[in-house]
């Protein structure tokens, strides 16, 4: 077994909100240098990035990874559309679900594989209004059940 390291970069939190992540896969980002050292730096956000298959080929859009300070005249547009790397099959599979279950590709996170940047695309189903009352309540009642096991362990 290899002993790579994963540091986890950036993370999507709205998505877990907005959407069920049904199924998630991880994907190579074609990037320039000046991009990995700016991401290295944690300067990248997710938040209203979404991923679509054009040509054949998948492309995550509205990612923004800040320009490096040191980068000059080497730095690309921050909100540039950049191309993921998967295998051609896994990509007509996608955009299979995608087009007859009406999904959604989502990316969730940004991390670090070894010295590799990956990012996590989840196939994701949107939630409804009451989905999301119903993670809130769950949520709620863990929290308040916690706290009582807290209160009564003093």
């Amino acid at each position: 077994m290899d002993n790579v390291s994963f540091k986890t970069i950036s993370e999507n939190r709205k998505v877990r909100h907005e959407y069920f992540i049904l199924e998630s896969f991880e994907a190579g980002i074609e990037l320039v240098g000046t991009e990995v050292k700016s991401i290295r730096n944690g300067s990248v956000n997710l938040k209203d990035s979404w991923c679509s298959v054009d040509g054949g080929e998948l492309f995550v859009k509205g990612m923004h990874i800040s320009p490096y300070e040191h980068g000059n005249i080497f730095n690309k547009d921050p909100m540039r559309v950049r191309r993921l790397l998967l295998h051609k099959k896994q990509i007509m599979q996608l955009l299979g679900r995608v087009k007859q279950e009406g999904l959604t590709l989502i990316p969730v996170s940004v991390y670090f594989k070894g010295s590799t940047v990956k990012l996590q695309v989840g196939l994701c189903k949107g939630k409804k209004i009451h989905d999301k009352r119903d993670d809130m309540a769950v949520r709620t009642a863990k929290r308040d059940i916690e706290r009582a096991v807290k209160e009564h362990n003093r």
